[in-house]
């Protein structure tokens, strides 16, 4: 079986491969494979899409589908996996601050299994020493040499190549990344409450892509808003009825003392984005369907009212 490094390179070599289509762009630093998909370039809503599938080591389907919100006008970013955990918490999950001298940018991908040193490999029971790897960097510039020499560090000595996927939440790519994390962020949070997420089979996410903000606080808030409020998860499970009943209310972004504000206002508040409640950021509702026992339980709710005001500012 491919390792998540190997899975996700096959999505990198195709853009490359279509990078005009993509309305990406290719380069190298240190060696290393850099794609351009939405900051010195204009990258694509496909671009993101293919983002998204590379984020997730090609362990889930990443669509466009229309909005589910009637007064929302534009698309949703869908997911779908039958992967859960390793497709999100092993590769997804933006659990590696890339930071070298000035440059700074959030990590995500399968390159975090080969690296496995965040304390999460050991609850999941994963890494992997793949010949090849491939991460995801959420920044508004191209990665340094110091940058990428200090993820090379990290990596096993069996990697032989690195690509690095770069673009900003102020992008359009970069925007619909970020959205396809909607049961990423469901699992994280059932990983923070003790659940056993390797108990959960499949899992399925919709939220709403909002328009591309140019300031960075909104180019940060809005798809975070978009997971938070509109974000809608069902995930299939293995569990207890009332286990499920229990941890199930706190799982939504509905049970942190922060819900209620968009994240700008929120960021606005605290004025340090590490300050506001970490158990805010999951999906707006989850529905769970226990294969145990037949029977569903959804928690959480979405607010339209707070898309609205975060989306278009009304």
């Amino acid at each position: 079986m491919r390792t998540l490094n190997e899975r996700a390179w096959a999505v990198a070599d195709a853009m490359e491969a279509n990078a005009e289509q993509l309305r990406i762009s290719v380069s190298r630093v240190a060696g290393t494979r850099i794609i351009d998909c939405g900051g010195a370039i204009e990258g694509s809503l496909a671009a993101g899409v293919m983002m998204g599938r590379a984020c997730l080591a090609d362990l889930a389907d990443v669509s466009l589908v229309p909005s589910p919100f009637a007064d929302l006008p534009g698309p949703a970013v869908q997911v779908t996996t039958d992967h859960a955990t390793r497709a999100c918490l092993a590769s997804q999950y933006a659990g590696w601050q890339v930071k070298a001298g000035k440059y700074f940018a959030m990590g995500s991908g399968p390159m975090r299994a080969a690296s496995a040193r965040e304390p999460i490999f050991a609850d999941i029971g994963y890494n992997e020493e793949p010949p090849c790897a491939v991460g995801v960097l959420e920044a508004n510039h191209h990665p340094t040499e110091e940058a990428v020499t200090a993820i090379v560090q990290k990596l096993p000595t069996s990697v032989e190549k690195l690509t690095l996927l770069v673009a900003p939440a102020a992008s359009v790519a970069g925007a619909v990344q970020v959205v396809a994390r909607s049961v990423e962020t469901a699992l994280h949070k059932l990983h923070e409450l003790k659940f056993d997420v390797k108990n959960i089979v499949s899992g399925f996410g919709v939220a709403p892509l909002p328009p591309v903000a140019k300031d960075d606080l909104n180019a940060i808030g809005r798809p975070n808003d978009a997971i938070l409020y509109g974000g809608r998860v069902t995930l299939w499970v293995r569990a207890d009825d009332e286990q499920l009943a229990a941890i199930g209310p706190k799982v939504p972004s509905t049970a942190s003392k922060d819900h209620g504000a968009p994240f700008a206002e929120l960021y606005a508040r605290y004025g340090n984005f590490y300050d506001i409640d970490p158990m805010l950021f999951s999906p707006a509702e989850v529905t769970f369907v226990n294969l145990k026992t037949g029977r569903a339980f959804t928690f959480g709710r979405v607010e339209a009212g707070l898309l609205r005001k975060s989306f278009f500012g009304v």
